[in-house]
């Protein structure tokens, strides 16, 4: 029994067989929460794609509203508020078939195009300080425009994770008007070592135009020091003594499946 289901998943299906489709933010965030290596979810995405084979869901991808949206609209000129999205996770179980995951990206992306016509671009994030440098972008077709050190992700006291600007958005009161990640960062909190990479994908050619960043060789990730893979780096910074990107699979651990 054991052969015949490892012979079914590693050696039968391909990317091929995958069946990507949406799914509801409840499941989706379940399969987040089980398979990203945050172990956490993004409460304001607002469009969910379940990644299915043989009717049994191993992935999913998030997409909805960058956290900071003014700043991210300057990256193209002329973007009105609803004419971009965030892919802001994404996370596959290491049983679907290696591979797929360009695949279920180049699916998302169609979707998007036809039903959020409006839409012009989509950006993501790579974190190169736990996760990877973006294999999996750079493979479906995304433009590299910021390679930069970390300083949005601190290691709390007590070895939790979290992002300057979730603590930000909730100010302490009482403390003179300052934000939670000052206050934080007071009590011990540091910078965690290693890089954010920044992506876009343009779902219409004619917004590329108005990028008002430079679009980087994929070159340029080594030469930072900012390669990284499966939460490894692979590259050794001159100055900072680390790097950072994107693994070629976020998930790592199975979980209970939901049916197609």
């Amino acid at each position: 029994m054991l052969l015949s289901l490892l012979a079914r998943y590693f050696f039968v299906a391909s990317a091929k067989s995958l069946i990507v489709k949406p799914i509801s933010a409840q499941d989706a965030n379940r399969i987040i929460r089980s398979l990203h290596y945050s172990g956490k979810i993004v409460p304001n995405s607002q469009l969910h794609f379940g990644v299915f084979l043989d009717g049994k869901c191993g992935g999913a991808m998030s997409f909805g509203p960058s956290t900071d949206k003014r700043r991210m609209l300057s990256l193209v000129s002329g973007t009105l508020w609803n004419e971009f999205v965030e892919l802001n996770r994404m996370a596959f179980a290491d049983w679907l078939p290696r591979n797929g995951e360009s695949r279920c990206i180049a699916y998302a992306m169609r979707f998007i195009k036809k039903t959020y016509p409006q839409l012009k671009w989509v950006v993501s994030f790579a974190d190169g300080t736990q996760c990877g440098d973006g294999t999996i972008y750079r493979a479906s077709g995304f433009n590299l425009i910021g390679i930069k050190k970390n300083t949005s992700l601190l290691k709390m006291p007590n070895g939790e994770i979290v992002s300057r600007i979730s603590l930000d958005t909730s100010p302490i009161h009482g403390r003179g008007g300052r934000f939670g990640s000052s206050i934080a960062r007071e009590n011990g909190a540091l910078p965690l070592i290693g890089f954010q990479l920044k992506y876009i994908y343009f779902l219409h050619p004619s917004a590329c135009s108005r990028l008002t960043v430079p679009i980087l060789p994929f070159s340029e990730i080594e030469k930072c020091g900012a390669k990284m893979y499966l939460g490894k780096s692979s590259v050794v910074s001159a100055d900072s003594g680390t790097a950072g990107i994107q693994p070629a699979r976020d998930g790592a651990n199975p979980i209970t499946t939901l049916s197609s």
